[in-house]
């Protein structure tokens, strides 16, 4: 159903996979992909969401790497350059906004582990463009410097974590919820209990979980239909 484009990037040239909707047009989401790199399970989504209506963009923040191992998948993300990441991600918004298929007022943006953490800095970095985000099970997990500035979003957050997530659990959740509330942002943080980080990846049989992933995704469309 998509296809691999190319879109500028800062000067430089960077690539993404996009589906387009068979009705030709819709509104636009960016997919963010998880530490694993651009791989089916994100492809995947992106036909996904097209099926659903939507124009969706995942950029390949690892410029064509890519792996199965969680070891070399770790590294992959804790080398990543999050300032030229953040160049990727702008890049595909300009792209995405600027699409001949892309139709309404902004953009949505979804992101998995790594992605989601992206997904709340992208949405900090263009509240211009961005217009609800929807973070799943997202960790931050360079320090201080990727933490986004939370004062400049601007887009509604729903997002969905996991209860027996290692990673990011519901303590820390909780506590995100909290701040981001009490700075009167629009943001609601959903925990489902008895789930393992990453439960909507399909292709992760240890830790796919089905009712909840109908769950959050059927929440995922509704909030991006009622937004954008």
């Amino acid at each position: 159903m998509g296809e691999l484009v190319s879109f500028p990037s800062n000067g430089h040239s960077a690539s993404g996979y996009l589906a387009v909707p068979a009705s030709g047009s819709g509104p636009g989401v960016i997919v963010i992909q998880e530490w694993w790199g651009l791989v089916p399970h994100i492809t995947d989504v992106c036909d996904r969401l097209a099926a659903e209506g939507f124009v969706a963009l995942a950029p390949d923040l690892f410029h064509g790497e890519k792996t199965t191992e969680p070891d070399e998948a770790g590294k992959l993300m804790m080398t990543l350059n999050i300032e030229q990441a953040a160049k990727d991600l702008n890049g595909a918004v300009d792209f995405l906004v600027g699409h001949d298929a892309t139709t309404g007022a902004g953009l949505g943006v979804v992101g998995f582990c790594m992605g989601g953490g992206l997904a709340l800095l992208l949405a900090t970095r263009r509240p211009d463009a961005v217009k609800a985000c929807a973070p799943f099970y997202g960790v931050i997990p360079w320090g201080d410097i990727a933490q986004p500035d939370y004062a400049a979003l601007a887009a509604p957050v729903r997002g969905h974590y996991a209860g027996n997530d290692g990673f990011f659990g519901p303590e820390a959740v909780t506590a995100l919820e909290a701040e981001l509330q009490a700075m009167g942002k629009d943001v609601v943080l959903t925990v489902h209990p008895g789930v393992d980080h990453a439960f909507f990846n399909d292709t992760r049989p240890d830790v796919y979980d089905a009712a909840t992933s109908q769950l959050a995704w059927d929440a995922t469309l509704e909030f991006f239909r009622s937004t954008l």
